[in-house]
């Protein structure tokens, strides 16, 4: 049973939302990924995001661009956490999804990563389901001792070849 739902409005999105997806392998937790238009498909789209609680996602991450309608409409219908992912875009950068997912009304709630910023999206969610998983905790905590560790690695190299050789 997936843990996590990942959900895009377009398969332009894949690039941004696999980086999700593999940090989600790393750490051995399930999840469905789904291509799914809010404006295009919303009964398909009412009838995922209102089953997703039942199919045992415990989290959503949902990436959007432009309007950026996903995240927001997810959080309605969800009762559990909506980590929203604003992706980039050619005409406003970005902000445009961002300012959208970011100013969700009083009462749906919904998390906002940096535009394109699949990774943190995914790493915000296995914290949520660390919180009651001690093994996820443990796994965390290796995984960011090694993200310290190759910082110390990357310092050592420069220290070692100077700037103008790294």
């Amino acid at each position: 049973m997936a843990k996590v739902g990942i959900v895009m409005g377009s398969d332009s999105d894949m690039g941004v939302m696999r980086k999700a997806a593999e940090l989600l392998d790393e750490f051995n937790i399930s999840y469905e990924m789904k291509i799914i238009s809010a404006h295009r498909e919303p009964e398909l789209f009412f009838e995922w995001a209102k089953g997703a609680a039942d199919r045992g996602i415990k989290v959503i991450i949902a990436g959007a661009g432009m309007a950026a309608h996903l995240p927001g409409m997810c959080a309605a219908l969800f009762p559990l956490p909506v980590i929203g992912i604003p992706m980039y875009s050619k005409s406003l950068n970005g902000n445009d999804a961002l300012y959208s997912i970011l100013q969700m009304p009083p009462g749906v709630p919904v998390a906002t990563v940096a535009i394109d910023g699949a990774k943190n999206a995914a790493l915000l969610a296995v914290k949520m389901l660390a919180i009651s998983d001690g093994e996820l905790l443990e796994a965390l905590k290796k995984y960011a001792k090694e993200q310290g560790e190759a910082v110390e690695e990357k310092d050592r190299r420069l220290q070692e070849k100077g700037y103008k050789n790294y």
